[in-house]
Parts: C-alpha cells; structure tokens; sequence
C-alpha cells in the first residue's frame, strides 16, 4: 500500500483516486501519523459486507438459555444506588 502525506494527495487528487482503482488501497498521512484509506468503491463495498453488524452477530449466537446468568429483577437494584 503506497503512503501519500496530505499535501501531495491535495496536490494529485486525481492520482491518487487512480491508483486506488488500479492497485489498491492508498494510505494518507497527516503530521506524520496514518489518517485515512482510501480504497475503490468496489473494494468498500466487499469490505462493508464482508462483516457482519454486532447486532447479526449477537442474533446468530447459538446460547442456550443455561448459558447466561440469571438476571434479577430491576426492583432489586434500586436499593443500590442510593
């Protein structure tokens, strides 16, 4: 992955959209110190689909009921907080 710091990628936008189509994600510093990717949107799109949300994660979980604590009643914590 090639590393543009800012200044040249402001500079040379147009060339760094191209090789981010042609070869890949590009990386862009700022100070020094990575600050974004910038990938093709076909690559974005593989890469955002690729993985699931936490909330598919947590439905797809195979827990059985005996698996988690037992929760107690939201009476009993009020006491506790006082």
């Amino acid at each position: 992955m090639r590393t543009w710091q800012l200044q040249e990628a402001r500079s040379q936008f147009s060339t760094l959209v191209d090789e981010a189509l042609e070869h890949g994600p590009q990386r862009v510093t700022r100070h020094g110190r990575a600050a974004v990717v910038v990938v093709s949107e076909e690559e974005w799109r593989r890469l955002s689909t690729a993985v699931p949300s936490f909330g598919r994660l947590l439905a797809d979980c195979p827990l059985d009921d005996d698996d988690l604590p037992a929760r107690r009643p939201a009476r009993a914590l009020r006491g506790t907080f006082e």
